[in-house]
């Protein structure tokens, strides 16, 4: 109970912190996250390790001081991506406007009311594009809860501050996702982690055989929904974040499951080799091997 407590002290104290840096400059903020990632980088042993690993099987075409050096810039974006979730959780709504700016909106507008799935990979600027647009439009999401509960307190209350937002635990399933999309809610949907192998298939990322959700292709299918790409990508210094709305796919979902998530995995190959640092390397993405092969990790 003692070591508890004194980890949710240690989380109050750090809040507490970031709550004070929604104050700076962004660009000042932004330099204090580059360094902050550097100090993780330098002291972070097993996430610098997955990282690493990840970037050794997905790049291997790299060297191997590239693949480091690229390590260090992921620590940087990750860090001053959560050190600017300040201003997201605490900062005016003016600011958050203009922190975060949309591109190809077009795109999302021709499909509202409709059954719509905002495919949005794991880039460190995620939650950015995710409360920008809940300021502005009614959504559905799925959440994980947080092991640390004050962390998972803040973050949920982080998310949910604009009440735009309906946020769904991963454990109640895609049921009430699904009726959501069909009431005409776009559904922000995160399906490139690893959760196990519950509802996966294995199919290739960066050539690797990757444990991969096919919900993006079952939830296209039942609710007759779109696929809307949605990219969330940190900008240098302090000029912000741009989330940007690609064009909708066509002749998705098309001839099968296995071959829709493929197209999904290849898709978000693509995004990542325009802006691989801000990719979450530190994810044990290839957590979950094909039956007799060994862990990597």
């Amino acid at each position: 109970m003692g070591i508890v407590g004194d980890g949710h002290m240690l989380t109050r104290i750090s809040l507490a912190l970031v709550w004070l840096l929604r104050l700076l400059p962004l660009a000042l903020l932004a330099g204090i996250g580059n360094g902050f990632g550097t100090l993780l980088y330098a002291l972070g042993r097993e996430r610098r390790r997955i990282c690493l690993v990840n970037l050794a099987r997905c790049l291997p075409e790299l060297p191997r001081c590239e693949r480091e050096w690229l390590a260090r810039r992921h620590f940087q974006a990750f860090a001053r991506t959560f050190l600017e979730r300040a201003i997201l959780w605490w900062g005016s709504p003016a600011r958050i406007r203009q922190l975060v700016r949309f591109e190809g909106l077009e795109h999302f507008d021709a499909l509202r009311g409709k059954p719509l799935i905002l495919l949005a990979p794991h880039f460190v600027g995620l939650d950015m594009g995710g409360a920008r647009l809940a300021m502005e439009f009614d959504m559905v999401s799925i959440y994980s809860r947080q092991k640390n509960e004050v962390f998972d307190a803040v973050l949920y209350a982080g998310r949910m501050r604009f009440g735009r937002l309906t946020l769904l635990s991963r454990q109640e399933g895609v049921r009430p996702a699904l009726r959501a999309m069909q009431a005409g809610l776009p559904f922000y949907y995160l399906p490139d982690m690893d959760y196990g192998q519950r509802d996966t298939i294995f199919v290739p990322f960066f050539g690797v055989d990757a444990a991969t959700i096919t919900g993006v292709s079952r939830l296209a299918r039942l609710a007759g929904a779109r696929v809307l790409p949605c990219i969330t990508r940190m900008l240098p210094g302090g000029e912000g974040y741009v989330t940007r709305f690609l064009p909708a796919w066509e002749d998705y979902p098309g001839a099968s499951i296995e071959a829709d998530t493929r197209r999904m995995n290849a898709f978000i190959e693509e995004q990542v080799r325009q802006m691989p640092e801000q990719y979450l390397w530190v994810h044990k993405r290839f957590k979950t091997r094909p039956p007799g092969e060994k862990s990597w990790y």
